[in-house]
């Protein structure tokens, strides 16, 4: 599976940007999604989490109800839709792949996941 993350870039604190993961490869509609970000100076942090099937998600409690993944299996697409941007959401955001079942306590842990994109740099000026 390869992945294909877009859609960072400059945006003011308040504003809005939607981030984008095509996938490649495998049975994407099979997949569970997840998105992550690492700040400068800080470790890994899991941002959002998309089950296969159901589609339950969850999120990190520093953008639950500011941030919202779907995903498009028409498209083999995952998205990241990211308003109220705050600086502090500054940081390089992942998408990654996972297999099987998963509680939704565990999507937003990355070592159950098994394929990464590059990842895309998201920057928010106050």
């Amino acid at each position: 599976v390869q992945l294909q993350a877009s859609g960072g870039g400059l945006v003011q604190a308040g504003g809005s940007l939607r981030l984008s993961c095509a996938a490649s490869g495998g049975t994407f509609s099979s997949y569970g999604m997840g998105w992550f970000r690492r700040a400068p100076g800080k470790e890994r942090e899991g941002v959002a989490g998309l089950r296969p099937g159901d589609r339950a998600t969850r999120y990190a409690d520093s953008v639950k109800s500011r941030f919202t993944i779907s995903r498009d299996n028409a498209k083999n697409t995952v998205y990241l839709q990211m308003n109220t941007l705050q600086p502090e959401d500054t940081a390089v955001y992942y998408c990654a792949t996972y297999s099987g079942n998963l509680i939704t306590g565990s999507m937003l842990r990355p070592n159950v996941y098994n394929y990464w994109g590059q990842g895309t740099l998201v920057t928010v000026s106050s």
